[in-house]
């Protein structure tokens, strides 16, 4: 299974209610996270078939910024 992190503006629990049907859909449910605490708003996605291509369009979507980070 891969990790993908990613630096994002998803910041509150209602940015992560907004976010939720897209990342679902693109990574399945209890398979990503958002530490909002994190000053960098850290998302980690851990899925065997994500790619970062597809968290990051999810991402853009659903109206949020976001940039990978290095590994």
């Amino acid at each position: 299974m891969s990790t993908l992190r990613f630096k994002t503006t998803i910041n509150c629990g209602g940015c992560i209610k907004a976010v939720t049907p897209a990342l679902n859909q693109e990574v399945g449910a209890n398979n990503w996270q958002v530490d909002t605490a994190n000053a960098d708003k850290i998302l980690t996605v851990n899925s065997p078939t994500a790619t970062a291509a597809q968290v990051v369009k999810a991402v853009q979507d659903a109206g949020f910024e976001i940039q990978p980070l290095a590994a």
